[in-house]
C-alpha cells in the first residue's frame, strides 16, 4: 500500500470523526480534540465555551473560512504546539486551519509537505521535511536514532529528557480537561512525571515485523494452494513502519532496545535473510529479553563475611547461556547498563541475559527481589527500569496514611485485569488477602505459578468475564481496594457500573491510555447511586522515552461509605 492509498483509507474514518468528537481516547479523536482546542483558542474561546460547543450538534470550528493547500506542495510552518500524539501543530498564515507536522516542536519554522487535507476538521496532515529555523529547545543531536524522522516511534527524540516529562504532565492535563468531562475544581493538580532510569536501552521486548510479497495477502492467495502462492524474490524491509503509512521500512538497529533485545534483532535480521525462501507470507518477531539470576562470586578473603551490602556491583557483565529459541547477547556479553540503574543498591547476584524468539517460550525477569515468569508471547511491561519505581509508588499510596476516625482498617486487594499477578503479588504484604481476576486463563496460570515462586500465601486467582467480575467476591467493600489496568480502550460500562455497585473503599485506576482513563474516572467521579468518588492523585510515569506515551496513575477515594447494617 502506497503513502497516498494509506492516507485516502485514513481520510473517510478522520471525516467522520470531524463531525463531533467521539470519547474513544484513539489517537485520531485525541488529535482532533487539541486541533480543536487550538482554534478555539484562536477565536478568543475559554475552556467553558469549548465545552459547550462541544456537547453541542454543531462543529465548533464551522463558521471559520478554510482554504486548504495544494496537496503534495510544500508549505512553511511555525509550530504552536506540541499535541498528545506527538505530532507539532501550527496555525495556517490565515489561521483558519491547524497543520499537522510530525518530529516537530513549539517553537520550529518547519518546510513541510501536504498530505491529505479534511476541510470539515480545518486541518491539514502533512510529512515533516525539514527544519528552517530551529526552536531553542529543539536538539537533535539528542536524537540517538538513525531513523529519527523517518520510522514512526519515538518522535520526540529532539527534546532534552526535562522537556519530554514536562510535555508528558501536560499530556495527563488535558485528557482528564477533555476527556473526563468533570468541572475543573474536582480534578487535582497532576503531579511532575516520573522519568524512567533510562531513557535509551530500556525497552525489553521489541516485535519487529515485515510484509508479504505482492499479492500474498489477498483472499484469493489465501485460498490457493501454498504451492502456488508467490514467494520472495528478495529479502523484504525488516523493521517498523514509516511514518504516517503502513508502509515497513527497513530498520537494523533500534536503540530503545536492550542491549541484548538489539542484538536478537540482528541475529534474527540475519536467520530470515537465509531462511526467507521457506516464507510466502509476512511475519512478526518476537524480541523478548530474558534474564537469569545467580548469586556473585564471593572473594576469598571475603567468604566469612555475610554482609553483602559493600559488594562492588562492577561485575555485573557475564556471559549468556544459549538454549532453544533464544539468542546470545552481543558478543556473548552481557552489557553492564542493562543490570544496573542509578536508584539500585548493589546487588549480591549477577544477571545473564538472552532474548527469547519463541512465543511459546517462558521468560522471566525481575523487579526488585520479585521473580516474574510469563510466556515470552504475552503481555508483561516493557520498561523493567521503572517498574521498582511505579511498584512502590503505588505501594506507598494504595493505603491511606492517615484514616478518618472509626474507618474500618483495609484488609483486601482486588487486582482486575490482574494478567500474570504483578500487582497482586508485589502489594500482596500489605493485605490479608489478595484476588487477582483476569478473563485469559493462561494468565492465571501464570499468575498462579509466579505467587507459588515468590512464596505469596495471601492470594488467590480466578478466571471471569468482564462482565461478571465482582459475582464471586466476598471481601466487605469498605475493606478493600480494587486496582484496575485494563487495555488501551478502557473499561467498558458493564464493569464500570458492576465496580459502582460493589462500592469499593480505594480505586486505583493504572492505564497505558490516560484519555480512556479519563473517560472512566469521570464515570467513578460521577457515581451511581450514593456511592461515588473522589480523585486523590494524578500522577504519570514515563515508560516509554522519546515517544508521546505516558502510563497514567489515579487515586481514588470513595467519597461516601454507608454504615454496615
Amino acid at each position: 500500500m502506497t503513502k497516498k492509498q494509506y492516507h485516502q483509507g485514513k481520510a473517510a474514518k478522520r471525516q467522520k470523526l470531524a463531525s463531533k468528537p467521539v470519547n474513544d481516547g484513539s489517537n485520531e479523536v485525541v488529535l482532533l480534540t487539541d486541533i480543536r482546542s487550538l482554534l478555539l483558542q484562536r477565536r478568543g474561546l475559554d475552556q467553558s465555551d469549548q465545552m459547550k460547543d462541544e456537547t453541542s450538534d454543531r462543529n465548533p470550528t464551522e463558521t471559520l473560512s478554510y482554504s486548504p493547500p495544494e496537496r503534495f506542495t510544500d508549505v512553511e510552518v511555525k509550530i504552536s504546539e506540541l499535541s498528545s500524539t506527538g505530532d507539532g501543530l501550527g496555525l495556517s498564515s490565515t489561521s483558519d486551519h491547524v497543520y499537522v507536522v510530525p518530529f516537530t516542536v513549539p517553537g520550529d519554522l518547519v518546510r513541510a509537505k501536504v498530505i491529505n487535507q479534511f476541510p470539515q476538521a480545518h486541518y491539514t496532515l502533512t510529512d515533516f521535511v525539514k527544519v528552517i529555523t530551529p526552536a531553542p529547545q529543539r536538539d537533535d543531536s539528542l536524537a540517538k536514532c538513525p531513523y529519527f524522522a523517518k520510522c514512526a516511534g519515538c518522535q520526540i527524540q529532539m527534546l532534552p529528557y526535562d522537556l519530554q516529562l514536562q510535555h508528558k504532565k501536560t499530556i495527563v492535563e488535558k485528557a482528564y480537561r477533555n476527556f473526563s468531562g468533570l468541572t475543573p475544581n474536582v480534578i487535582p493538580a497532576v503531579g511532575d512525571s516520573v522519568g524512567s532510569p533510562l531513557q535509551y536501552g530500556y525497552r525489553t521486548k521489541l516485535t519487529p515485523h515485515f510484509d508479504g510479497p505482492p499479492g500474498s495477502m489477498t483472499r484469493k492467495a489465501k485460498r490457493s494452494d501454498p504451492l502456488e502462492r508467490k514467494g520472495f524474490e528478495e529479502v523484504p524491509p525488516i523493521g517498523f513502519q514509516l511514518k504516517g503509512t503502513r508502509k515497513t521500512i527497513d530498520i537494523e538497529d533500534c536503540p530503545i532496545g536492550t542491549d541484548v533485545v538489539r542484538e536478537g534483532m540482528r541475529t534474527e535480521r540475519e536467520r530470515i535473510s537465509e531462511e526467507i525462501a521457506n516464507y510466502t507470507n509476512g511475519a512478526t518477531i518476537l524480541l523478548r529479553e530474558n534474564t537469569l539470576r545467580k548469586p556473585k562470586p564471593q572473594p576469598e578473603h571475603e567468604k566469612s563475611d555475610a554482609n553483602f551490602d559493600h559488594v562492588d556491583n562492577k561485575d555485573a557483565s557475564t556471559k549468556t547461556k544459549p538454549s532453544s529459541g533464544i539468542a546470545n547477547g552481543p558478543n556473548g556479553v552481557l552489557s553492564e547498563a542493562n543490570v544496573k540503574c542509578s536508584h539500585l543498591p548493589p546487588t549480591p547476584y549477577i544477571e545473564e541475559k538472552s532474548c527469547i524468539t519463541d512465543p511459546r517460550a517462558i521468560s522471566t525477569e525481575y523487579i526488585d527481589d520479585f521473580e516474574f515468569r510469563n510466556t515470552a508471547g504475552a503481555f508483561f511491561q516493557n520498561n523493567n527500569s521503572i517498574l521498582p519505581r511505579f511498584t512502590d509508588y503505588i505501594r506507598q499510596r494504595i493505603i491511606p496514611k492517615s484514616p478518618e476516625e472509626n474507618e474500618k482498617p483495609i484488609k483486601y486487594l482486588i487486582d482486575a485485569y490482574c494478567g500474570s499477578g504483578l500487582f497482586t503479588i508485589t502489594l500482596s504484604s500489605l493485605f490479608s488477602s489478595s484476588m487477582g481476576i483476569d478473563i485469559a486463563g493462561a494468565s492465571i496460570v501464570s499468575a498462579r505459578e509466579n505467587a507459588a515462586a515468590n512464596k505469596v500465601s495471601n492470594a488467590s486467582f480466578m478466571t471471569a468475564d468482564a462482565s461478571k467480575l465482582f459475582e464471586q467476591v466476598t471481601y466487605p467493600p469498605e475493606k478493600t481496594v480494587v486496582i484496575i489496568d485494563p487495555p488501551r480502550k478502557g473499561c467498558d460500562d458493564p464493569f464500570l457500573q458492576q465496580l459502582l455497585k460493589f462500592g469499593p473503599r480505594r480505586v486505583v485506576y493504572v492505564s497505558c491510555n490516560v484519555h480512556t482513563q479519563a473517560r472512566d474516572v469521570g464515570v467513578l467521579v460521577e457515581g451511581v447511586g450514593d456511592c461515588r468518588y473522589e480523585i486523590e492523585s494524578l500522577q504519570g510515569f514515563d515508560f516509554f522515552p522519546q515517544t508521546g506515551h505516558v502510563e497514567g496513575v489515579a487515586l481514588l477515594a470513595r467519597a461516601t461509605i454507608p454504615e454496615a447494617v
